[in-house]
């Protein structure tokens, strides 16, 4: 083995001594045949982006800064090695998945081969903009305000069926599961990822069925939004979009909780429910106190919740209490509904003082 290296060395142009020294005194040789480890201790991929034109040292001090190899000096050795067996390549600008657990030679064949990683990410229905953007910031992808920057950003050069005037993208962005390729990993690529799919698979619903509903294409994204965020079991779907049909008919604010909690920024939870004071506070998602739909969705609506709201379920309800466990108790009357309210109050009391 050790003449094969001094052979390289050579033919790098490197002198033997310092072959030999470097042989028996540095550790950078580890970073080419370090072990690989256990599955118990084994490190968790990295991801690392390489910009265009980042020298060959460049690269080496990263991946050594990053503990993905043991020595920069070992990776420029390595380079020219590379580069005197394919004069054409070279290490290659992208988005990397690497291990430290990886031998240096086999990190440096796939930048040089630029072998980038393909990412996938999953967005659920429901998410707004800044729940995804704080998911891609703990997936690594990029950090959340770029997303939200971005998202703020509106394509209609390249998605022309975007209303107009919107303040952002909210409720577009389709929610669905994606691959990516590493070299593509910026919030821009992402969200036309999304914006193509919502085109592909959203659109064509509502231009199918727009000659049924009162509701344009801003109106009824903004609706299904909020069907989204309060119908938890599929099968209330269609009667709660049918509930908020109506009302909208009749001129009767939506009351709808979800658009409450956007406009403040909070997460009301069974045991802190929101309170009389902040549905009183105005603001443009106050549907307590505006009638109509707020000015933009609050969420992503998945393709169950945009078709229910074009063809809503022809009702006689006004109202529904949720019962925290997803279903809701429906009501025709207002005293219907405060029985309700009353019923599962007691029931949530009863449940904790038992606890």
């Amino acid at each position: 083995m050790a003449k094969g290296i001094l052979k390289w060395l050579f033919l790098l142009g490197v002198p033997a001594a310092v072959g030999v020294a470097g042989w028996q005194g540095w550790s950078w040789w580890d970073g080419v045949t370090k072990p690989v480890a256990d599955a118990a201790t084994k490190p968790k991929p990295v991801l690392l982006e390489i910009k265009p034109n980042t020298a060959a040292g460049e690269i080496g001090e990263t991946l050594e800064a990053q503990g993905l190899i043991h020595s920069a000096e070992a990776w420029k050795l390595w380079g020219r090695w590379l580069n005197r067996q394919d004069p054409s390549g070279g290490f290659k600008a992208g988005t990397y998945q690497l291990s430290p657990a990886e031998p240096m030679q086999e990190l440096a064949a796939k930048i040089w081969a630029g072998e980038v990683v393909k990412l996938s990410y999953t967005i659920p229905e429901g998410w707004s903009i800044k729940k995804m953007a704080d998911y891609f910031e703990k997936q690594g992808f990029f950090q959340a305000e770029e997303f939200i920057k971005a998202a703020s950003q509106i394509p209609q050069n390249e998605f022309p069926w975007l209303p107009n005037d919107l303040p952002h993208l909210e409720g577009y962005l389709y929610p669905d599961t994606y691959k990516i390729a590493g070299d593509s990993l910026n919030p821009q690529a992402i969200i036309n990822q999304m914006l193509r799919q919502f085109e592909q698979i959203a659109l064509p619903v509502y231009q199918e069925n727009k000659q049924q509903t009162k509701l344009n294409l801003k109106e009824w994204v903004t609706l299904a939004s909020i069907v989204e965020k309060e119908a938890v079991v599929a099968s209330e779907r269609g009667t709660i979009a049918g509930v908020f049909t109506r009302r909208l008919e009749i001129g009767m604010t939506l009351g709808a909780d979800p658009t409450v909690e956007y406009g403040l920024g909070v997460t009301q939870t069974p045991d802190k429910p929101l309170t009389l004071k902040q549905v009183s506070i105005p603001n443009p998602y106050n549907t307590y106190i505006n009638a109509g739909l707020p000015p933009t969705p609050i969420a992503s609506p998945g393709i169950e919740s945009l078709k229910a709201t074009l063809l809503p379920e022809k009702t006689d309800y006004l109202y529904f209490m949720a019962r925290y466990d997803g279903t809701h108790i429906f009501s025709r009357t207002l005293a219907e509904h405060e029985a309700a309210v009353g019923k599962i109050r007691d029931e949530r009391a009863n449940t904790k003082s038992t606890n």
